[in-house]
């Protein structure tokens, strides 16, 4: 592990970790946009505008721990080419469905991609926490990935939304076809750089390791990363967090949208704002967070992102914003600007919850990724709540998820677990 120290010696590996990172967003969010698509084309209610989405996340929760056993028996490098080959896959199915006229294909397809992104995940954040060093440096590391990640996502609705055009009427899956075909070039590259790099694999088991399972004779551990109450409360924080990263955008798309005076172009700029601003707030965060504790930062953006949410609910969206020859509703503007506190949320919440985990790591990043799949259940029931009660009254769900946050941020992120060993 002393040779991890030297991360100039691994330059190339975390410059694929920042190439990952911005897949994990543009396919991810793609699935987001493309519910405007299917609410005209397949005539999709805005609860189930979201089962791409659903989809996609669900996935996490059936490959999240059998992610983590591949990475700690086969290591980073085959699992991020699993992954991309995967990914491709995935998204072909889903370019698919638009010729097919099928919207199970289209589902079939965001479940088969969201394989792949759970096994990126897998990949990225513990490579980079590991290779800063933990602490700081490594919540650092990973708020620099988030910012490519925030590219990814920025670029995906901005290019459906244009795609489509001014007029809910003119979206179908066609129509947004060159996205995906961008995707699957993107995936098709990766894999050639990943073959060519040279990737340090700290975590994966050794000979011993390896030998001592197949025959059977390692005395099993009595404890696991679930053994660490910090960690079963950061493991829910995800769950609640990427809820609200992904809800966020996603209701104000499928609302705004079908909205006459704003239509899918604008709208698809504005939830494209939404990742620009997760983007500033990573390039912010990044220097930040080498000198601001994880706990801090979660804790004071978990606050204001309730302000702005209660705001955008009281706001009439007869207030309206004027930039240049664009019109949009103060409302949206105010769920933008959450862009800013979602932003360092992953990082800071992934950084509290596998602090002092040592050997548990590995295991407890496939955990993670399975709660992940709050990123398509969450938004799936505010969309539930939005056909009953409206889309903007259901951003009350998203506020109580950040409350969980900020309590996690003031108590939740403690090791209460000490004793245990980790080395």
């Amino acid at each position: 592990m002393a040779n991890v120290e030297k991360k100039q010696n691994y330059t190339p590996a975390i410059v694929v970790m920042f190439a990952l990172f911005f897949m994990i967003a543009f396919v991810t969010n793609l699935a987001g946009s493309m519910g405007v698509v299917v609410t005209n084309q397949f005539g999709a209610s805005k609860a189930l505008s979201q089962l791409g989405t659903l989809a996609n996340f669900i996935a996490y929760a059936c490959m999240g721990i059998p992610a983590g056993l591949i990475l700690r028996r086969k290591g980073y490098k085959f699992t991020a080419l699993t992954a991309v080959v995967v990914g491709l896959v995935g998204v072909a199915i889903q370019f698919l469905s638009g010729y097919a006229e099928s919207f199970f294909v289209y589902v079939l397809g965001a479940f088969v991609a969201g394989f792949s992104m759970c096994m990126l995940n897998i990949v990225v954040n513990p490579m980079l926490n590991t290779l800063g060093g933990g602490g700081n440096k490594g919540n650092q590391l990973i708020q620099w990935g988030g910012s490519c990640n925030s590219i990814g996502g920025t670029l995906a609705p901005i290019l459906v939304g244009w795609l489509v055009g001014g007029s809910i009427e003119n979206a179908t899956v066609s129509k947004a076809a060159p996205v995906m075909i961008i995707a699957m070039a993107i995936f098709a590259i990766a894999f050639v750089v990943i073959k060519l790099t040279n990737i340090p694999e700290p975590h994966m088991e050794t000979a011993e390791e390896k030998a001592a399972r197949l025959a059977g004779g390692k005395e099993k551990d009595p404890h696991s990363a679930l053994s660490f109450r910090h960690f079963v409360l950061g493991a829910i924080a995800i769950f609640f967090y990427v809820g609200i990263e992904v809800g966020i955008p996603n209701t104000a798309n499928v609302h705004f949208s079908a909205l006459p005076e704003v239509g899918p172009a604008i709208t698809g700029t504005m939830i494209g704002a939404y990742w620009f601003c997760m983007l500033i707030g990573r390039l912010i965060g990044a220097p930040v967070s080498a000198k601001v504790s994880s706990k801090m930062m979660l804790g004071v953006m978990s606050s204001v992102a309730i302000v702005f949410l209660i705001c955008a609910i009281f706001v009439p969206e007869s207030v309206q914003i004027t930039i240049g020859k664009n019109v949009f509703p103060l409302a949206l503007g105010f769920l933008v600007l959450c862009g800013l506190c979602t932003s360092i949320m992953w990082g800071s919440i992934f950084n509290l919850a596998v602090e002092g985990l040592g050997k548990y790591t590995a295991a407890a990043s496939g955990i993670f990724m399975t709660l992940v799949c709050g990123g398509g259940i969450i938004p799936f029931f505010q969309n539930l709540l939005a056909d009953k009660i409206g889309s903007m009254q259901s951003y009350w769900l998203i506020i109580a998820c950040l409350g969980f946050l900020l309590f996690y941020a003031l108590v939740g992120y403690k090791n209460v677990n000490k004793d245990i060993k980790v080395d």
